[in-house]
Parts: C-alpha cells; sequence; structure tokens
C-alpha cells in the first residue's frame, strides 16, 4: 500500500516552510503520494517565493512543478493578499471547509496529517 502524507503548512516563517518543500520532494522520492497544502500566514510566502532571486524560490519551482501543492486554502490567501498571486501561478485554491482546506477530507482519503 502506498504511503499517503499531507504536510499542512501553517507557519510563514520561511525557515519552516522550506522544511515543507524539502520534505514533500524528498518523500516524493522515496515513493510517497505526497499533498502539500499552504495555509494560515504560509500563504503569505506564495509571492515571495515565485520571485526568481528569493531563497529557497528554486526549491519551491520543483514542488510545483511536480504538482505536489495540492492546495491553497482560499480565505488565508485572500487575508494575506496573495491570492491573486496563487492563481497567477495556476495553483490549486480550496475552501471546502468554511473557506479553508478540510484535514477531515484528507484523512478520509487517507492520508496522513504533518503540520509545520
Amino acid at each position: 500500500m502506498q504511503k499517503k502524507i499531507a504536510l499542512f503548512a501553517f507557519n510563514g516563517e520561511p525557515m519552516c516552510f522550506v522544511h515543507v518543500l524539502l520534505n514533500a520532494l524528498d518523500m516524493q522520492a522515496k515513493g510517497y503520494d505526497v499533498a502539500v497544502i499552504i495555509e494560515g500566514s504560509a500563504t503569505k510566502l506564495i509571492a515571495a517565493l515565485a520571485e526568481p532571486d528569493a531563497p529557497f524560490a528554486d526549491l519551491y519551482r520543483q514542488v510545483k512543478e511536480a504538482k505536489l501543492i495540492h492546495a491553497v486554502c482560499q480565505a488565508c490567501a485572500s487575508k494575506m493578499g496573495t491570492l491573486e498571486a496563487a492563481k497567477a501561478q495556476g495553483l490549486p485554491m480550496n475552501k471546502d471547509m468554511s473557506g479553508h482546506p478540510s484535514m477531515g477530507a484528507y484523512i478520509e482519503q487517507g492520508y496522513h496529517i504533518v503540520t509545520f
């Protein structure tokens, strides 16, 4: 059975978020089904990390290209002012649970939840 991991990134501190990106790529390389969900203050990093010269921009690009970002919280991206940047990057939006992605929906799909 394939291991399914949902990495919920809430923390908007870049040094924390980089570990979400690193773990997502590492787990994918090891055969895991990985879903990155960008929530809370982490949504403020969406615009900044898309800048080519930003620290960790290459890592962010790799995660996006691997299609590991399954959802961006629509409510939080709106609150943090990055909703349009997320849409421009073609990131999938989620608002299933009062404007936020539902952990329960991922659990129902067999994902183990890890929060950052």
